[in-house]
């Protein structure tokens, strides 16, 4: 169990707070995953198992100072798991994942991530680093006591008590430690204690901005980085209501290009609308099950909680093709559509998300960066408005913390080979981003999947990409054609998945 906070429970946050987190519409980075894998360490400590992966992993604990500007006081631990390659002469360099969110636990993804960079593996070893505040290394996670959640209105909602809650349950921790820098150093910890000269490193989504920042903080570790859904230290993330809105139009257009959509849902857009226009004024109390517990459970949804569900859909092709026909059906008063991709939208966000972990690195490091001006742009958007940059300034004025310094947000500059990847549709890291990044890094590549959304590895054939990149150890001459061939998912029609 968790050394680091023997007493605290190994569950992270229930359906109560998932339904403050929903309510917020906040998924902040973390690439979708359907199932919570703990890991379950052997007597001795140094073997572990995760559900849902039959092998054994080598795993352990490094002792690390919680501020390392005061390296003989306390000291916490940080876990790792290592997937061992395939092939039994593994190449030196392995692959280090940096996990997403902030907040997901790098071990916890195993099952995914063996999945996902099977070809890797053939030659090198993965290894998993808990992140400091998420899974075995001093977990941040919150246990909030709101029992009427989600039955709650919009304007109930109140983020700053949620959050004051959650920090309150850690008094002898210093939040402000649990950042980005630290997690860098962290993990520089176990490279030395592995005897890694160099790692390749894998960042999904946050993870891209640990991995940038890896880059500028230890570049010698570094043989090769691989950044998906980019967002450089030099944009606020928090604020997605521009990016969403943008996502969710491509959405609509995509829809009426596909002649069987467009004629079984020609006013989409005025559903949407009409749909957001009725919850305004009447929001509707629905009875369905609990995701994971089946206990029965009641939901108000709220112009809030519709858009925020619609949003999250849009991470990823599978569910962003169902959103005409929930939609659709939403305006007729049908919400068990809606409710089936709450569902799995909750699911997915308490299977990946140590709250504590994530507040206290975007109230650190990208809230105290965003302005009104920024703000109100961000808001100035027919879609979701300014919902989630709102939450996240609620939710910061109850996680008390400092703000990075102002060096923090400066580009970063790299030599190293570099692979910046990104989907049309993704909703939050849009490829402008990875753009951003690419101007000061005159060794990479930038390859955009159309008709892919967030984290392109999982979903796409980008996996691929990175096995030859990661092999090659340079962006000359990837072949990079197969993305290049995908086309547009179609679009559901039906509860009997017509149109598939």
């Amino acid at each position: 169990m968790n050394l680091g906070n023997e007493s605290r429970p190994s569950t992270r946050f229930g359906s109560r707070l998932i339904g403050v987190l929903l309510a917020a519409g906040l998924s902040v980075f973390s690439a979708m995953t359907n199932a919570q894998n703990k890991v379950e360490p052997s007597d001795n400590d140094q073997d572990c198992f995760i559900k849902g992966f039959s092998e054994r992993l080598a795993c352990g604990f490094i002792e690390v100072p919680e501020n390392y500007e005061q390296p003989n006081a306390k000291q916490i631990n940080i876990h790792y798991a290592i997937i061992p390659s395939i092939q039994e002469n593994a190449q030196l360099d392995p692959l280090l994942i940096l996990a997403g969110g902030p907040g997901q636990a790098a071990t916890e993804l195993a099952p995914m991530i063996a999945r996902i960079f099977a070809d890797v593996r053939k030659q090198r070893d993965i290894v998993l680093i808990d992140q400091r505040g998420t899974g075995k290394s001093n977990p941040l996670s919150c246990d909030v006591n709101r029992p009427d959640e989600l039955v709650r209105s919009d304007d109930e909602q109140a983020l700053d008590e949620v959050a004051a809650e959650c920090l309150a349950q850690y008094p002898d921790v210093d939040v402000s430690q649990y950042n980005t820098p630290n997690a860098i150093r962290d993990f520089e910890r176990v490279r030395e204690a592995l005897n890694v000269e160099q790692w390749n490193l894998y960042g999904g989504s946050y993870g891209s901005r640990v991995g940038l920042k890896y880059l500028q903080q230890a570049p010698n570790a570094v043989r090769t980085a691989t950044l998906d859904a980019v967002a450089p230290p030099q944009v606020v993330i928090g604020p997605f209501g521009f990016n969403g809105s943008l996502a969710f139009e491509s959405m609509l257009q995509d829809c009426q290009q596909q002649q069987s959509c467009a004629q079984r849902f020609p006013k989409l857009k005025q559903d949407y609308e009409q749909v957001m226009q009725s919850l305004e004024q009447q929001s509707v109390l629905l009875d369905t099950q609990d995701p994971l517990s089946a206990e029965a459970i009641q939901v108000r949804l709220t112009p809030g909680r519709f858009s925020s569900v619609v949003r999250l859909a849009l991470y990823n092709p599978a569910t962003r093709q169902l959103l005409p026909y929930a939609i659709s059906e939403a305006r007729a008063t049908n919400y068990k559509p809606i409710l089936g991709l709450m569902g799995g939208t909750t699911t997915a966000v308490q299977n990946s998300i140590y709250l504590g972990l994530m507040l206290s690195v975007v109230c650190r490091e990208d809230l105290p960066r965003a302005t009104e001006s920024l703000l109100q742009q961000d808001a100035n958007n027919e879609f979701i408005g300014g919902k989630t940059g709102q939450a996240f300034v609620d939710l910061c004025k109850g996680w008390q913390t400092t703000p990075a310094p102002s060096a923090f947000a400066q580009p970063v500059e790299s030599e190293k080979p570099v692979l910046l990847l990104s989907g049309t549709q993704d909703p939050v890291t849009p490829p402008r981003w990875a753009d951003i990044a690419a101007r000061t890094l005159p060794n990479s590549v930038h390859v955009v999947a159309p008709y892919a959304g967030h984290t392109i590895a999982g979903h796409t054939c980008a996996n691929k990409i990175v096995a030859q990149f990661v092999r090659k150890g340079s962006v000359e001459a990837l072949d990079t054609q197969c993305v290049k061939q995908r086309k547009l998912a179609p679009f559901v029609l039906n509860a009997n998945g017509e149109g598939l």
